[in-house]
């Protein structure tokens, strides 16, 4: 644990779960900022590797179903943040939430742990907790398990957070802005206290330092108390909309209505139902008492559209620090890139394409890394529309999660289905797909130089099939692989002589063909661009 000398000086030593998430990922800056050391525990350290706050922390791996990792995890630790869930990971995640928090609170209390903080969700009052969604129930028993232990806890009960990249704010953001008219559920009228992740990650702060007699939980949320129907309404008139028609049906169940937003929006209905399913009940503050702990400022907690504008602000200036899609998708596979080239572990079927270039490679590497997103996969987009809404369809995360930054991209970002699993800036990207398939799948591309200086383009695509239908898969798809993988080659190549060329008017032009997605954009640096301390 922290000295004498650390803790009088308000230097504690934290613990965070969930780094890589949404609202773990903003906690560690903040932390840092505050004066504390942090340590990161993560199953796959190596996700966190690219963040800007990297190299000021300890990352160790650990799973919070793992009494030994989580025990080693808590050695010297002041403060444990408990940033994790296991929603999404199949019919019995509740029984998985309760056991990884009775391993977390009982290696709290081994280790000697001062405080455990844990920020879970607002739950309705006078409502019976058999009627909640498993959702808020499984959020409502974790934090019951932390307050029944022998170590002081800190119970942060937050309704819809508002910020960048959130998945309640891309819900929000994207069902206003792509449905001028909307036919809705019942529950837009369900009032609901909203609030912004800036405060979100100021009370998270504040109470690693609460006395330690303090033990209970606290409702945090927003100045306005506003009914969905109201949200976006006034999200289409911050964001400059015009005025939208809301028609609520009753005929929408939180199943149906979670499948409609998947549909709309990038968020998968995976995702989207926990979020519908908590909209059904009332969910207010019934108390502030965390302004006795943690003090208020001026203006603070933000209001509801001043949390919109300055999301709405991130996004546009491309400053989103975090997304929802931060974290892996449950159930999505994990495995990495065997690196044996004769590796033993099965079949692994691999689709190699290599085009050379007249280009530098650095404008070559300019186009690899920004692919995705609103550029696009530079070949048959159609087919690959099909392929995501067929992934969506079948209960997967679809194309359109996009980009978290629409030219740099670091390990472990979301990238439409794909998630990245290695990037050597320069030299290679390496993607795992995160769509529903019956097998594991990689996309690597590479920015070379050939021998004769020019750049060169290497593209391998491998699939590791599992079972029968993995087998049938690959060769179902094989025969359209020379449209999809070598129009790629072809398109990404051509762009990167067209920028290359731009970008020095002394090159001759490379041959003209079908215009890349990306051909009006500049060559920027190659610095990271992050987002302020201070998150929205």
């Amino acid at each position: 644990m922290g000295t004498d000398g650390e803790r009088s000086a308000g230097r504690l030593h934290c613990l965070v779960t969930g780094a890589s998430g949404y609202i773990g990922g903003r906690l560690v800056p903040e932390l840092l900022e505050a004066g504390h050391r942090v340590r990161c525990v993560a199953r796959s350290p190596g996700k966190l590797r690219d963040h800007p706050w990297a190299g000021d922390v300890r990352t160790v791996q650990g799973d919070v179903t793992d009494a030994r990792s989580v025990a080693a995890a808590m050695r010297g630790i002041d403060v444990a943040y408990y940033l994790v869930h296991a929603l999404g990971t199949g019919s019995g995640f509740e029984e998985t939430d309760r056991r990884a928090a009775r391993i977390f609170a009982e290696q709290a209390h081994a280790a000697g742990v001062r405080r455990i903080v844990y920020l879970g969700g607002l739950t309705p009052r006078d409502v019976p907790e058999r009627s909640l969604s498993p959702h808020l129930r499984s959020r409502a028993e974790v934090g019951r398990i932390f307050l029944d232990a022998p170590v002081p806890a800190t119970v942060l009960r937050a309704a819809v957070v508002i910020g960048s990249g959130s998945a309640s704010f891309e819900m929000l953001r994207y069902l206003t802005e792509r449905l001028p008219v909307m036919v809705t559920p019942r529950w837009v009228h369900t009032r609901t206290q909203p609030i912004g992740v800036r405060d979100v990650l100021r009370y998270l702060v504040g109470s690693a330092t609460m006395p330690d007699d303090v033990d209970r939980a606290f409702d945090i949320g927003g100045p306005d108390v506003l009914t969905y129907r109201e949200m976006m309404r006034r999200y289409a008139a911050v964001a400059g909309l015009r005025r939208r028609l809301i028609v609520p049906v009753p005929v929408l169940t939180p199943r149906l209505s979670s499948q409609w937003v998947g549909l709309v929006t990038p968020v998968p209905a995976s995702i989207a139902r926990p979020l519908t399913e908590s909209l059904r009940h009332e969910v207010v503050c019934h108390e502030h008492d965390i302004a006795r702990y943690v003090p208020g400022l001026p203006g603070r907690p933000l209001p509801f559209d001043d949390a919109l504008a300055l999301a709405l602000r991130r996004v546009r200036e491309a400053q989103v620090a975090t997304r929802w899609s931060s974290a892996a998708v449950p159930g999505a596979p994990s495995d990495s890139l065997p690196t044996d080239p004769d590796w033993a572990g099965g079949s692994l079927y691999q689709d190699e394409r290599q085009l050379s270039v007249d280009t530098s490679r650095k404008a070559l590497w300019k186009v690899i890394e920004g692919i995705g997103g609103d550029n696009g996969w530079y070949s048959f987009p159609l087919a690959w529309a099909i392929r995501g809404w067929l992934d969506r369809f079948v209960g997967g995360v679809g194309l359109r999660r996009g980009r978290r930054d629409a030219e740099h991209l670091r390990v472990g970002d979301s990238l439409d289905f794909w998630r990245v699993e290695e990037i050597e800036p320069g030299r290679l990207l390496r993607l795992r797909a995160e769509m529903r398939l019956p097998g594991l799948a990689w996309l690597e591309m590479y920015a070379e130089t050939d021998g004769e200086g020019h750049a060169r383009y290497r593209q391998r695509a491998l699939f590791h099939p599992r079972g029968l239908l993995g087998h049938a898969y690959w060769w179902s798809v094989s025969p359209f692989h020379a449209a999809v993988f070598g129009g790629m080659a072809r398109n990404i190549t051509q762009a990167a002589a067209e920028g290359g060329a731009r970008a020095d008017p002394h090159r001759t032009p490379a041959a003209s063909g079908t215009p890349a997605a990306n051909e009006e954009e500049e060559w920027g640096s190659g610095a990271q661009r992050t987002a302020s301390p201070h998150q929205e």
